[in-house]
This record gives structure tokens, sequence and C-alpha cells, in this order.
């Protein structure tokens, strides 16, 4: 196995270019994997697509699949949002089964709420994800109100208390809210369910702007030591590349994903 084979492009790093082209560069680039969004099948259904031939597009490519995305929100609704919530995060869950997915992802909500009822909504979609054999991985998020952090995002999970949902680790997160590699450290094997990964500008943050990820060593992100904490505690899963960044978008496909490949190699 190559270190490439454990390496996956996340399609919003190449959110302009169509999925099959992305399916395509992914493959020839030397991607190892693809992670999907929900995002991906709701632009297919808005062109008259439906949710199988997504599926046969994305098997035809002979590309596993690291991860399928649910919709965020669900952490707080109440009454038919949350019931529309849910159920997408089943169909989201089924979805990832059919591709041989066995992780699903999702990022905290925004603003703020109580802990408590957060915890519950936690255990409840992790239940769902066991249910259908994949399991949660939950993303903090450094710009969010409350899940922010690494300290709140592992105090949610041991309130919730549920095998069927993980830590999912990015290191563009854990730079941007302030951590070191070795905050890492604290956490228990069996907590890191996922990994992604981007570079931190090095000029310095902008409150509320996402959209300036970059590839490994071009920030502020000593991804040496990120890896090397990530492997210390024995993670063998996929990592995946998710690097939005507007002048990436406005580049050829196959140059910004040739380039992070390459990049992500030189610090493994």
């Amino acid at each position: 196995m190559s270190k490439a084979d454990k390496l996956a492009l996340h399609t919003w790093t190449l959110e302009t270019t169509p999925l099959a082209d992305v399916l395509r560069v992914a493959r020839e680039t030397g991607w190892g994997a693809i992670e999907l969004r929900r995002l991906d099948f709701t632009r297919a259904a808005e062109r008259g697509q439906s949710g199988a031939e997504v599926i046969e597009l994305v098997k035809a490519s002979g590309l596993p699949v690291a991860c399928v995305g649910v919709e965020l929100g669900w952490m707080w609704a109440r009454g038919d949002d949350r019931t529309r919530l849910l159920q997408v995060f089943t169909e989201q869950c089924e979805r990832a089964r059919m591709l041989g997915a066995t992780t699903v992802m999702s990022p905290v909500d925004r603003g703020r709420g109580d802990l408590g009822e957060a915890a519950a909504s936690l255990r409840e979609v992790a239940e769902i994800a066991a249910r259908h054999g994949v399991k949660l991985a939950l993303e903090f998020n450094s710009q969010a109100e409350q899940f922010n952090s690494l300290e709140a995002i592992r105090e949610l999970m041991a309130r919730a208390s549920h095998p069927g949902c993980g830590l999912l680790l990015d290191a563009y997160h854990l730079g941007r809210s302030g951590a070191d590699p070795r905050a890492i450290e604290k956490v228990l094997p069996a907590e890191i369910a996922y990994v992604q990964y981007s570079d931190v500008p090095r000029s310095g943050l902008e409150p509320g702007k996402a959209l300036d990820r970059l590839p490994p060593g071009k920030g502020s992100v000593p991804f040496k030591e990120f890896f090397g904490a990530i492997s210390r505690k024995g993670y063998t899963g996929y990592m995946s590349y998710e690097a939005p960044n507007a002048s990436a978008w406005a580049r050829a496909a196959e140059d910004v994903a040739r380039e992070a490949l390459a990049a992500t190699l030189a610090v493994l």
C-alpha cells in the first residue's frame, strides 16, 4: 500500500468542477479516495439526476469513498425541521453503505444551545449511524459560537457517550482554534473517527472567512507534527484534503489536485 492510498480528495476542494470531472481528476492525479458531501447529491437532484445515478457514477470511477457528509443543523432542531434533518441523516448513512464507506461526517451546529440537548441529539444520530453500519465523525468548527475547540467537542462526546460517534480532527480548525498537535496527545485513540486537513494562512485570520485553506507547507500548521501525532494514536483510516479556496477554484483542477497531493506526501 502506498502513502497516497489513504489520502482522500474532498469535493469542496474542487468546488467549481463537476463531480464527474472531480472523480476523473482525483483518480488520474493519484488520490486514493474521494470524500462526498450532501451538496453533491443535492446539486445532482437539481439537474434531474437521482441519488442512485450519483452512486453509480462514483462506483464507476473506481475510487473508494472515504466519507459521506450529512446536513448540519440537527443538534438543536425541533419539529418539522428536525424530522427532515433526521431523514437526510438516515439517507446519507444509507448512501454511505451503498458506496462502501464506513464513515459519515457532520459539522457541529453554529450558534449556542443547551449542552444536554445537544448530547441527546448526538446520541440519537449516532444510533441511526450505528444501525446502518457506519460511524459518525463530528467536527468542531473553530468559528462556531459554542463547539469551537477540541475541548468543547470532547465534552459533548463524553456527555453523549455513544460508540456510533467519534471525533473528526481537522488540522485547519485545530490551527484556527489555537491548538497545536500536542493537543492531540490528550485524545484517546478510540475517540478518533476521521481526519481532515488543510493549512492555515500565515498572514493572519479574518473572522468569518473559511475559504482561505491551503496545501500543507503553505501556511502555519506544523504538519509533520500533526500527522505524527495522528499516527502515534494508531489511526489508520482515511485523511481527507478539504481546502476550499477561491483562488484554487480559478485554476485547472488537475494542477490543484496534483500539487496538493505532492505537498501532502512531502510532510507525511
